[in-house]
Formats: structure tokens, C-alpha cells, sequence
């Protein structure tokens, strides 16, 4: 398919810059009936069924911008996908400043060797601390790796960091290892986890580490010739069993966010059956893919001709996303990762 049919005009000014506060007060536009509904995400309860199943993300993001420095010169790296416990593959800034065999210093006991370089300003760095270890002085020296649309104070902010740190973790937040958040589980607070718990709706969660592939361009003009990138994914047995069982009591399973539905469905049998996973997922969902594993999909408003504007309209058709974001944008919606949400049924054909 022809990555413009994706396109759509976005204003600038619908571009959140902080998320809602509280949480669940972030506007919903619900799908799911016949129609458009403006609701906010606090409404959940009244528009779920008794039985229903969240599968939620539980990845925790890790702050994986670092300044630090080759020789005199300054570089700012984001990691962005882990390759073993002591390599990284990051996105340098200035790239040029940063070659092959070269050590690249953040403080006198944390360092990396430059391994490789690739096109783009992307470089493998093999750091001298290794997992644990290494977490901890990202946690110390590093910065969240917000999306390059959220404008930050140039330099840093110590303030502006610290709430960062908070508002983008969600609140299923454990498995460390993301460079960006599974923005749906964002709207999610204590109190309404235990609103929908009280009217029989249950959680479960599943783990992938978002990659920043989420906010890389499409570059290439037709789908068939888009390379996704790939995420690290696990469900375990325990989870996978939940979720069939709750599948076989004809339970809906609702998907927050997109990077557990990918991961459902990378697990999925063709008979909709999630079966254990750990590894890689590269799945790229377009229009005419048949969904196996899930019936309702809460999730975020996403950029023009991205990979995630091509899952939702294959999950709930191209013209009806289509007129839905118009009407988001009309309405003053707010977009993207600390904006609104919109709770959407699967239209295309399902298992």
C-alpha cells in the first residue's frame, strides 16, 4: 500500500507536551458503539463488560540519554537497542565526532568503546559495566529518552527531568529495559485499576521493551518495502494460560496500547491461541492482516504515515481512523505520547 493513503495534516498545537493531570482525566474517543463518544479515560468502567481482560505492558523505561565526551568534544548518545549486557546500539549527536575504536566517556568509572557505525548517526557501544551495574549509572547519569516532539529545556532541567521520570512510566511499570513508554498504560491510575476491578474487569501483563523505532519516519513510499524494527518480547506460560483461558470463556481481551498488541499477536497461532514467547517481534500490521488475539485496542493518537497509524487502521479500518482523527483534531484532542487516547473494536476480519 501507498504510505501517503496514511497521511493526514496535524497542527502543531495539538502536540501534548505534559500529560493530563490526574491521569484518567485524559479525554477517550470511544469507538466502540455506533459512532464517535467524547469521554475521558475515567469512563472506562461504564464502557467495559464485566469479564473483560486489559493485557497491559509492564516494560519500565531507563533513561538512555547520556552526555559525555570523545576527547575534548561533547557527544550526546541515546541507547536504543540493547545487544548483549554491556552493548548498545545508540543514536549519536554529533555522529561525526564519534569513530570506530575511539572511547566515548561519561565519567571517569563509565565508558564505552565505539565497535561500529552505521548510516544515520547510529554507532555500537560496548560500555566497561555490564547489566545491573550499567542500569544503575544510566539511572544516575542519564536522561529519559522522551520522543523528539516533547520539547525539553535545552541543556536539561532538573525539575522538568524529575517529572519526566514519573509521567512516563506507567503505572504497570516494572521490567526494565525501554527507551520509550507503551503510552496507553499512561492514563491508567490506582484508583481507577480498582474501579474496573470492582465491576469484574481483570489485568494482565506481558512485557515488551519499546525501541525508538516507534518514532523513526517511514522512508520508503509503498509498505511492502518498509524494514520494521524489532522489540524484545516475553510472555510466559502463566500469562499465555490466563489469557487463553479467559479467551475460551468468551471474555474480551482488550489490548492497551499497541506494543501489547503486537506482542499478542506475534504470539498468537493462527486459531488465536497465545502460546509462550521470548524473543524478538518485528511484526508490521497493515490493512487486510487478520487479528487473531484481540477484540478491543485502547491507544494513543499517532503521527501522519507511521507504522502505528497503519495498525489502527487495519484493526479498525483506514476510513474510519481516518474521519476519527479529523474529528480528534477538530475537537481539540491532544496527540501522541502525553496526549489523549481512543478505545477502538476490531472491524477487520479476526479468527
Amino acid at each position: 500500500m501507498h504510505v501517503d493513503l496514511f497521511d493526514f495534516e496535524l497542527p502543531q498545537e495539538t502536540i501534548a507536551q505534559h500529560p493530563a493531570s490526574p491521569r484518567d482525566s485524559a479525554r477517550m474517543l470511544d469507538l466502540t458503539g455506533n459512532g464517535f463518544a467524547d469521554r475521558i479515560v475515567r469512563d472506562l468502567p461504564d464502557v467495559l463488560q464485566p469479564g473483560d481482560l486489559l493485557v497491559c505492558n509492564d516494560t519500565k523505561v531507563i533513561p538512555t540519554r547520556i552526555t559525555g565526551k570523545r576527547g575534548d568534544a561533547t557527544v550526546e548518545v541515546t541507547l536504543h537497542k540493547q545487544e548483549a549486557p554491556n552493548k548498545w546500539w545508540a543514536f549519536a549527536r554529533p555522529a561525526k565526532k564519534l569513530r570506530v575504536g575511539e572511547t566515548f566517556t561519561v565519567t571517569d568509572g563509565f565508558h564505552a568503546e565505539v565497535q561500529e557505525k552505521r548510516d544515520g548517526g547510529e554507532v555500537l557501544l560496548a560500555f566497561n559495566l555490564s547489566g545491573n551495574e550499567l542500569i544503575t549509572e544510566l539511572w544516575s547519569h542519564g536522561i529519559m529518552p522522551l520522543p523528539p516532539y516533547i520539547r525539553r529545556t535545552k541543556g536539561g532541567d532538573a525539575a522538568e527531568e524529575a517529572e519526566d521520570r514519573n509521567d512516563y512510566q506507567t503505572l504497570f511499570a516494572k521490567e526494565e529495559g525501554a527507551v520509550a513508554a507503551p503510552t496507553a498504560g499512561l492514563h491508567f491510575t490506582d484508583e481507577l485499576r480498582s474501579r474496573l476491578e470492582a465491576k469484574g474487569i481483570s489485568f494482565q501483563t506481558i512485557t515488551l521493551h519499546v525501541g525508538a523505532g516507534t518514532f523513526l519516519p517511514m522512508k520508503v513510499e509503498d509498505t511492502r518495502h518498509h524494514v520494521m524494527h524489532s522489540e524484545f518480547g516475553v510472555i510466559t506460560q502463566e500469562e499465555a494460560d490466563i489469557i487463553n483461558k479467559a479467551k475460551a470463556e468468551g471474555r474480551r481481551i482488550v489490548s492497551v496500547g499497541t506494543t501489547s498488541m503486537r506482542l499478542l499477536e506475534s504470539a498468537a497461532t493462527a486459531e488465536g491461541i497465545i502460546k509462550p514467547f521470548e524473543g524478538e517481534t518485528d511484526i508490521f500490521i497493515t490493512p487486510g492482516y487478520r487479528f487473531k488475539a484481540v477484540d478491543l485496542l485502547m491507544t494513543n493518537f499517532h503521527l501522519p504515515k507511521s507504522t502505528l497509524f497503519m495498525l489502527v487502521s487495519a484493526f479498525s479500518g483506514l476510513d474510519q481512523m481516518q474521519a476519527a482523527y479529523k474529528h480528534a483534531i477538530e475537537t481539540g484532542y491532544r496527540f501522541y505520547s502525553y496526549g489523549d487516547c481512543c478505545l477502538l473494536k476490531c472491524e477487520a476480519d479476526h479468527a
